[in-house]
């Protein structure tokens, strides 16, 4: 497994400084949640390359571990120490109950072209959305999938009675933990830096990534049982501190958005392929591993436990939740309907 960097007093004191001086230097400091060369260090990495292209502004990338857990770079996001942060909805929940919406299983399409099409088109991506990040303070400048979920455990899940006892991981997210008690598992939030050795030492039994995610941080070491439900897309969300991105010139706004555009469409390039690849390296790296892929009849007894999540949802956040999921189908079913 990769080594995870600790934040510490000096990283903190290395950071302020940074602080000081980035008034006169704009120099920009954007957060995520990754390893390098993840997902959304790609789109990190075009975002930056475009803005120091385009203007005299540079920018730092701070990758996972370093500057804390996801909920430390949200709230330092928050309190204007970083300027952007992407941060999926999976600890989004916490602030904004209504990003919990993509953890409804079997809500999304399993097509990628379907998944792609939604999130360009979809009303309540682009404009319902950015409304609710506005409210905790914060600019949604993009939001994309990065890969479909995938269960790992100590072996292969193909019913829901093989989730029965079984510890699955679970993000500090109330509707994600109903979506595996749905599926007859004990859900068990745990920080993500203590995933593996939970995973190593059977504190945990299983638990849930993209793929690319499970091959970079080698959790197929110490859970080689992987399964491929269909029940979703693991997304995230890419955002800028609100009152910084207000103080902006209208051509440093302009800037900012055309940079997430371009890291956007880099990024949806990127993961065209990328399960597939991250598969095989999986493959190659162990004997050990299987590879389960649920038929229809099998993906039906877990869909089944569904609607169940759907009312949670709804319970959790009231007629707000209730509308943006009416749209979310609306805007589905539309996806749906052009591709027939």
């Amino acid at each position: 497994m990769k080594s995870q960097k600790l934040l510490t007093s000096a990283g903190i004191g290395a950071l302020m400084i940074g602080m000081s001086s980035a008034a006169m230097a704009d120099n920009w400091r954007y957060a995520h949640e990754e390893y390098e060369g993840d997902v959304q260090d790609v789109f990190a990495v075009a975002f930056k390359d475009y803005i120091e292209a385009n203007s005299d502004h540079t920018l730092q990338i701070y990758r996972f571990g370093e500057l804390g857990e996801s909920d430390d770079i949200m709230e330092q996001t928050q309190n204007g120490i970083l300027q952007f942060v992407n941060q999926s909805p999976g600890f989004t929940g916490a602030l904004i109950p209504e990003a919990q919406i993509f953890f409804i299983p079997y809500l999304m399409p399993t097509d990628m072209d379907q998944v792609l099409e939604f999130f360009d088109e979809s009303k309540a991506i682009n404009e319902m959305f950015p409304k609710l990040y506005a409210e905790q303070g914060l600019e949604l400048l993009q939001m994309y999938p990065e890969g479909e979920m995938v269960v790992t455990a100590d072996e292969p899940i193909t019913s829901p009675e093989d989730f029965e006892n079984k510890k699955i991981r679970t993000m500090t997210n109330p509707l994600l933990a109903e979506t595996y008690s749905a599926f007859g598992a004990t859900p068990t939030p745990l920080p993500w830096g203590e995933v593996y050795g939970g995973l190593q030492t059977g504190i945990i039994d299983g638990q849930e990534n993209p793929i690319f995610w499970i091959e970079s941080g080698g959790l197929y070491e110490v859970s080689p049982h992987l399964t491929f439900t269909s029940h979703g897309w693991f997304t995230t969300a890419m955002m800028a501190n609100q009152d910084f991105f207000e103080d902006l010139s209208d051509e440093d706004k302009e800037l900012v958005r055309a940079a997430s555009e371009a890291a956007y469409d880099h990024t949806i390039e990127h993961i065209q392929g990328l399960a597939e690849e991250s598969l095989e390296k999986i493959q190659a790296a162990s004997d050990e591993v299987t590879v389960t892929r649920l038929d229809d009849e099998q993906i039906q007894a877990f869909k089944e436990r569904a609607p169940q999540v759907e009312e949670e949802f709804i319970d959790m956040t009231g007629e707000r939740g209730k509308e943006l999921l009416e749209q979310f189908k609306a805007d589905l079913e539309a996806v749906s309907n052009d591709a027939e």
